[in-house]
């Protein structure tokens, strides 16, 4: 069964940090590009970052320089570190594995960022 599995998320003040980790089941992580995506209430869910099999990233305009995406083949994961927080950032977090046009999410995990 092909799961992802989130954790990382929590309660942080603004200007802080937050590393947010997605662990996969299956034998495609390799082979997929990997996302995190985040929604927050009353707001469709948008990307927030990617990275590609091969190690190419892209990030939505509104997090670059603040937060990078990275990916370790041999522990089937992925994560984002997530500096110089803002209220604007909070939402809940959702990992995505996109592989041969089939999407596979995570459960979500909460970050929550106060003034």
């Amino acid at each position: 069964q092909v799961r992802l599995v989130e954790s990382g998320g929590g309660l942080v003040q603004a200007g802080g940090s937050l590393r947010l980790s997605c662990a996969a089941s299956g034998n495609f992580f390799r082979r997929s590009t990997m996302g995190w995506y985040r929604q927050a209430p009353g707001k469709q869910r948008e990307l927030v970052a990617s990275i590609t099999s091969g190690g190419s990233t892209n990030y939505a305009d509104s997090v670059k320089g603040r937060f990078t995406i990275s990916r370790d083949n041999a522990k089937n994961s992925v994560y984002l570190q997530m500096d110089s927080l803002e209220p604007e950032d909070t939402a809940v977090y959702y990992c995505n594995a996109r592989y041969i046009g089939i999407d596979i999410w995570g459960q979500g995990t909460q970050v929550t960022v106060s003034s």
